[in-house]
């Protein structure tokens, strides 16, 4: 078999796939936003469920669910037989995975929804299946072929699932207003994590803000900017406010008589700031633009709260 015809059988596959999700797609109705309701309205937790192929596409929906703001988990419908149906509760609402609708491992969690009154939403590719006349909620996969050559392997049926799911989060996420801030509390590691950090996460504070007021003697800033070592020093007026910074740069250009000036008259005023909600990507791009190495952090009133350094973004991964 040559490269051209490996080739070839892969776009084969992902042409028979995408036009499964378009089929799916169209075929989405009233009972979609029947599921996202069932869901919205549940004081509990949404449980996943699915045996095989199913399964690991069910472990996929409830992380992006459990993610994205929807409390979720899944449980495995064999161990549920054996004392694991315990996880499921009044509150809860129960989505269940299955291309056939008839899988066997499935009767006891399906049978126990019924029992205890918990919301079914099934999906599966067969309307007359057990599993989908016994939801509250059917959602019906298009009779999509699976790509597999023998028309048995999970290929199709499972790409066509997962999108179902990922539509089901989205859905559920704009309907609450999720937003980066909600989506870094479930994700503060890696570099998903880094990229949603905030400056206030990075800065330093306190006394490790080389901070002097107006009037003071140059001779004395160049203490605290030696003594703190960013190789900076902020100047605050008399309400506490940054009016200006006296950097590596401004000292260059006063060096003639540099000890006999004040920090008034060596300073930049109306420097580059940043607030301690921001993003630490957005003070990173502040001073890549600007070719500067620290941002003061200030308060909505201007007065200084910490200072941030390109170090600190690099060393938590955000670049």
């Amino acid at each position: 078999m040559t490269r051209d015809t490996h080739i070839a059988i892969g776009r084969r596959v992902l042409s028979g796939e995408a036009e499964a999700l378009s089929m799916l797609a169209n075929a989405l109705d009233d009972r979609f936003a029947q599921a996202v309701d069932l869901i919205l309205s549940a004081t509990g937790r949404v449980i996943v469920s699915g045996m095989g192929k199913s399964g690991h596409v069910a472990r996929k929906i409830a992380a992006t669910f459990a993610s994205t703001g929807t409390p979720a988990h899944f449980v495995h419908p064999a161990e549920a037989s054996h004392g694991d149906l315990g996880m499921l509760t009044k509150g809860d609402v129960c989505l269940v995975l299955s291309n056939s609708g008839e899988t066997p491992e499935l009767a006891d969690i399906i049978a126990y929804t019924r029992r205890f009154g918990i919301p079914l939403i099934g999906v599966a590719g067969r309307a007359d299946s057990t599993l989908l006349r016994q939801s509250d909620v059917a959602l019906l996969l298009p009779p999509a072929p699976e790509v597999c050559p023998m028309g048995l392997a999970p290929t199709t049926s499972t790409t066509m699932t997962l999108a179902l799911g990922d539509a089901l989060a989205v859905a559920l996420m704009e309907h609450r207003a999720f937003t980066p801030e909600h989506y870094r509390e479930f994700h503060p590691g890696g570099k998903l994590g880094a990229r949603l950090a905030k400056v206030g996460d990075l800065m330093h504070r306190g006394d490790e803000v080389p901070l002097v007021a107006t009037q003071t003697a140059m001779s004395e800033a160049l203490l605290v900017m030696s003594r703190q070592g960013f190789g900076v020093v902020g100047v605050i007026g008399a309400e506490g406010r940054l009016t200006g910074i006296v950097t590596d740069g401004d000292l260059r250009r006063h060096m003639e008589g540099l000890l006999g000036h004040t920090v008034d008259q060596v300073m930049t005023p109306n420097p580059h700031t940043v607030g301690a909600g921001a993003l630490a990507e957005k003070a990173l791009a502040i001073m890549n633009g600007s070719k500067i190495t620290c941002l003061f952090v200030v308060d909505e009133t201007g007065r200084p709260e910490g200072i941030l350094h390109i170090h600190d973004c690099l060393r938590a991964g955000v670049a």
